[in-house]
């Protein structure tokens, strides 16, 4: 395709902190940036050249839109099809919006993924409670009993420990479901890959992930699992962006067993929390790296610097007054990222500090540190 060069618009479809550091990274190579989403004065808006405020279902305003950009990207997947292909009518959209039907609804990512052969835990629609008893003789439990459709950051699940509690589980869910088996895991992982449109791909290696509640805690890069783990890991990333021929940067979260197997727990087609730490401890970012693959430029060089950790900052660090930013960047290895966010709510991300250091397991040490000294 013809590269689209500095100077031109990029659209972003959705307005959070993806897309505001997704931002930063157009505005140093000289582009513009035009943001679309429901809200104002968002994390995106405050550094684009435009905010456009609509519902992503005002079909009309997404094609006005469209017709002032140059390209369409995405920064969260939770945008519906219809407006996907009302963009895609008056400016190419990468990735696809086939990739973004794909990843944003469990049941067919997973049933994608399973057909084309990569490695799932085991699972199953479920649309009714006696379907889920049904899939709890199939599946076994523990389980978890996950929302088809527009969950992140652990909501919309339900654990599972017997077969006795399906009817509570169901009861707070009621919708189109996947049952899946809870995987006794060693340690989650992530890749988060870049692929052009001419199949070329590069990557950030495997990392290592924490959870907290459903929500990322710390990410350590590198991760420190075997080498031909690792090598694996990048190698089923490398296949997912391909079979889904994607335009762009995606990350593939992995629960790596204890019997030494990676299965897929999700895709996301977009620059990823776990990717953030790129910012700060590689050549390319993932932010720089989404632009390069969208707009048709070569992708860049990936090499991390140094060992580095990342950790989120909730809005809980607000809950006794401003956290101690003094006492944080005292910290002198610690960066740190905040998102413009004006509200902060529990579990609601603010932003996130990145700590390099000689060692992964050094760099988490100052990351949580860094992150305690907040706390007045």
């Amino acid at each position: 395709m013809n590269p689209i060069l500095p100077g031109a618009t990029i659209g972003v479809l959705g307005s959070g902190q993806l897309g505001r550091m997704f931002a930063i990274a157009a505005r140093r190579m000289g582009y513009r940036v035009h943001t679309f989403s429901p809200d104002q004065d968002t994390p995106t808006g405050q550094i684009a050249d435009v905010e456009s405020q609509a519902e992503y279902g005002d079909l009309e305003a997404v094609r006005r839109f469209a017709s002032h950009v140059n390209v369409v990207t995405f920064e969260f997947e939770n945008v519906p099809a219809a407006t996907a292909e009302a963009a895609a009518s008056r400016a190419p959209v990468r990735p696809s919006g086939e990739v973004l039907h794909i990843s944003q609804h469990r049941l067919r990512e997973k049933t994608y993924l399973q057909k084309h052969g990569f490695p799932v835990a085991p699972f199953a629609s479920v649309s009714s409670l006696a379907e889920l008893t049904g899939a709890l003789q199939k599946i076994g439990a523990p389980a978890i009993l996950k929302s088809a459709g527009f969950g992140y950051d652990g909501k919309g699940q339900y654990a599972i420990s017997n077969p006795h509690e399906a009817e509570a589980a169901w009861s707070q869910l009621a919708q189109e479901a996947v049952l899946e088996r809870r995987i006794d895991f060693e340690c989650e992982l992530s890749v988060v890959a870049a692929r052009a449109e001419d199949g070329a791909f590069a990557h950030w290696g495997a990392v290592r992930n924490h959870h907290v509640r459903g929500i990322l805690d710390i990410t350590v890069a590198p991760s420190g699992i075997a080498p031909d783990m690792e090598r694996k890991a990048i190698e089923i990333a490398r296949g997912v962006l391909d079979q889904l021929k994607v335009a762009g940067v995606l990350c593939v979260e992995f629960f790596l067993t204890r019997d030494g197997k990676l299965l897929i727990n999700e895709l996301a087609p977009r620059p990823h929390n776990s990717g953030h730490f790129t910012i700060d401890a590689c050549i390319t970012s993932q932010f720089e790296q989404q632009l390069r693959a969208v707009c048709g430029l070569p992708l860049g060089e990936t090499t991390q610097f140094c060992p580095a950790a990342m950790t989120n900052l909730l809005g809980e660090l607000w809950s006794a007054g401003e956290p101690d930013w003094p006492a944080a960047l005292a910290v002198s290895n610690a960066k740190l990222h905040l998102y413009g966010k004006m509200e902060p709510r529990p579990g609601r991300k603010m932003g996130h500090i990145t700590a390099l250091a000689d060692s992964a397991p050094q760099a988490e040490t100052f990351a949580v540190k860094a992150r305690s000294a907040l706390r007045r």
